[in-house]
């Protein structure tokens, strides 16, 4: 049987750990292509690049594998993948494996995430997956079973139309963790504050802080699930539409 064409794609740069262990895996399972940014480009959400031009440049091609890098975002690299390196829809998208968590809130600033659900636009099976980890050594040497269950998994059988999967695995021992669970998005929020300095010329610049805050703890989330070392496996799609609350919009008074 002719072997899948798999788009693999990241936020954290095509040199990246958690890139080189995936696309190592998607090898796998079919015919890979990376198309990745630059440098890091993470919580660019789904910015695309609209003032300055798009560069590609072939970082490498051996055994059949090519790596693309892009100076533009994560979004970016997918819709270069698709409509120059590739000119072709691949069979899946997969982002990742990102340094840090997706989970809850952190889906809305994800460059990781941005990239899957613009491949879910395009009506591509994506996948974005990231370990709870920051680190650039972050230890990915337990993941191999449970991404390639997931990506065999969706190959077989697909996904919902308008549909994707937000991944997010335990960064813990691998012995410790207990399985896989299906998961809603938990409520959470980032409590943010800005660090105020002064430079040489004695101006003000900022850096961004904050801690974050789970609003949300009940069973089901995906934050529950990696808190009892489960790895959360969220269905995600890009109609914003509030649909539960369209009644309670409709009994305004809003007709002008």
């Amino acid at each position: 049987m002719k072997k899948p064409h798999i788009l693999v794609t990241n936020d954290d740069g095509y040199h990246a750990p958690g890139i080189l262990k995936l696309t190592a895996l998607m090898q796998e399972l079919g015919d890979v292509t990376v198309v990745a940014p630059e440098e890091p480009m993470s919580g660019v959400g789904h910015a695309i690049t609209v003032r300055n031009p798009l560069r590609l440049q072939k970082r490498s091609q051996q055994n059949g594998l090519e790596i693309w890098s892009c100076k533009g975002t994560p979004v970016d690299c997918v819709k270069l993948g698709e409509q120059i390196v590739l000119r072709k829809k691949p069979d899946l998208v997969v982002s990742g494996i990102n340094h840090g968590s997706n989970a809850a809130v952190n889906i809305v600033y994800s460059g990781t995430m941005g990239a899957v659900l613009e491949s879910t636009i395009s009506g591509i099976p994506s996948i974005g997956f990231s370990i709870c980890d920051y680190r650039h050594d972050a230890d990915f040497s337990y993941v191999d079973k449970y991404i390639k269950q997931i990506v065999r998994e969706v190959l077989e059988k697909g996904l919902p139309e308008q549909t994707c999967l937000n991944v997010n695995i335990p960064a813990v021992n691998g012995e410790d963790i207990k399985g896989m669970k299906v998961c809603h998005q938990a409520n959470a929020r980032w409590v943010e504050e800005y660090d105020e300095r002064k430079d040489p010329a004695n101006k003000n610049y900022y850096w961004l802080t904050g801690k974050f805050e789970l609003l949300d703890d009940r069973p089901g989330t995906d934050e529950w699930a990696l808190r009892q070392n489960y790895i959360s496996v969220v269905p995600v799609h890009y109609d914003l539409t509030a649909h539960h609350a369209m009644e309670h919009i409709k009994n305004l008074d809003l007709d002008v």
